[in-house]
């Protein structure tokens, strides 16, 4: 029963502290203009994990969809067969563009050794 008498307290002069320290940092925050911000406000956005700004995030997402479209017709380009089941790179049409560009007299595209 003694415990008590040390308990309510204890608990009292805790939650006083709560509440002074609440009123305290609502005063700082007038006083200084200051805005704490929220727990959610920090947390991670998938689409901006790094953090930045909306210019350079939007900058970012231009060259990335740049870099896509580019990807794209460079693998567009490289003729590819269906052979069992699979894509694989067409040698054949590979060394027929060889040909045509020598015959052409221009560089050749493609070399035998990257294939």
């Amino acid at each position: 029963m003694s415990w008590l008498f040390l308990l309510i307290p204890s608990w009292l002069a805790f939650f006083l502290f709560v509440f002074l320290f609440r009123k305290f940092l609502g005063y700082m925050k007038q006083e200084q203009n200051l805005v704490i911000e929220s727990f959610r406000d920090t947390l991670i956005d998938k689409d901006n994990p790094v953090g930045l700004n909306k210019e350079e995030l939007d900058k970012l997402k231009q060259q990335q969809q740049e870099a896509q479209r580019h990807l794209n017709d460079v693998i567009s380009r490289i003729p590819v067969i269906q052979k069992d089941g699979r894509f694989q790179v067409d040698e054949e049409a590979i060394r027929q563009r060889k040909v045509a560009a020598q015959g052409n007299g221009t560089a050749g595209m493609v070399n035998d050794d990257n294939v």
